[in-house]
């Protein structure tokens, strides 16, 4: 999809990252590639084999970023959440192992 660098995971934490812990971003950015490294920092804060409802998603996801809809649909469209037809249950599809190097410092504050 993308061919993300250590670098490219820096720059975003050095520009969109507030804090790590609990981990917050300033901003969203607007390059795809930085946005899709965004959500898979973002992913770590769901649990495998665990049911969500959209409100649990919402919840989960508004204590980091202000636009959290948006942040939703992209990790529904980046298939890191899965949801049913009707949107009531939502759960994690992401392998959190493929993705760790997008687990960012989660011991300290940025």
């Amino acid at each position: 999809m993308f061919d993300i660098t250590q670098d490219d995971i820096q720059l975003v934490i050095e520009k969109h990252v507030l804090t790590r812990k609990p981990l917050t971003f300033k901003s969203i950015p607007v390059k795809e590639k930085r946005k899709y490294i965004m959500i898979c920092m973002i992913v770590f804060a769901f649990e495998k084999d665990h049911m969500y409802t959209e409100k649990d998603v919402n919840e989960i996801i508004k204590p980091m970023v202000d636009d959290y809809v948006l942040i939703r649909r992209y990790l529904i469209d980046y298939k890191l959440l899965s949801r049913t037809p009707d949107g009531k249950a939502y759960w994690l599809t992401a392998d959190l192992e493929k993705y760790q190097d997008f687990q960012i410092g989660q011991d300290y504050e940025a």
